[in-house]
């Protein structure tokens, strides 16, 4: 595995990485992949339990890459996923106010930010992607809106944009 360092300049990358680490599963999925090329059956062999959403969460961090095993003959090719970063640099500055809503993201239970999630969600999925747009008509700040965003499984944030992405494969 290369020595690549993950920097992360904008604070609502935090909620992905620090649910990943935050869960004892993913935690164990990820470092199984710092080892080795891994497909979602082999780590389910090996952990005895299913990584694939260890592995949605991983892949929408940016801490996973993934590319296709060639089959013995006959056989269909299959994923298979190793860790991306071996270090993290953290580089931004932001308010205590906006770090605390980054860590109620986070650490809140799906229940608990389930209406601002489908809230944005139907937003998105009516037309309205701009971050700005979005912010202005759920009544939050922008940045509260991307951690929501990397929360979700169903969204992606791209520049000042977020788009409907559905489950990611």
């Amino acid at each position: 595995m290369g020595k690549r360092t993950r920097i992360i300049n904008d604070p609502s990358d935090l909620v992905p990485l620090l649910r990943t680490f935050g869960s004892d599963t993913h935690k164990k999925v990820f470092d199984h992949l710092m080892v080795d090329w891994y497909t979602e059956e082999e780590l389910k062999e090996m952990l005895e339990f299913d990584a694939g959403e260890s592995l949605i969460i991983l892949k929408k961090s940016g801490l996973v890459e993934s590319k296709w095993r060639m089959p013995e003959p006959g056989k269909t090719p299959t994923k298979e996923y190793h860790s991306s970063y071996s270090k993290i640099q953290v580089n931004f500055q932001c308010s205590v106010e906006d770090l605390s809503d980054l860590l109620m993201i986070t650490f809140s239970c799906d229940d608990d930010i389930k209406n601002m999630m489908e809230q944005i969600e139907t937003e998105v999925v009516n037309g309205n992607q701009s971050m700005t747009g979005l912010s202005r008509v759920v009544g939050t700040s922008p940045l509260y809106l991307r951690g929501i965003a990397r929360r979700s499984n169903n969204l992606l944030v791209k520049g000042q944009r977020i788009e409907f992405i559905g489950a990611l494969e």
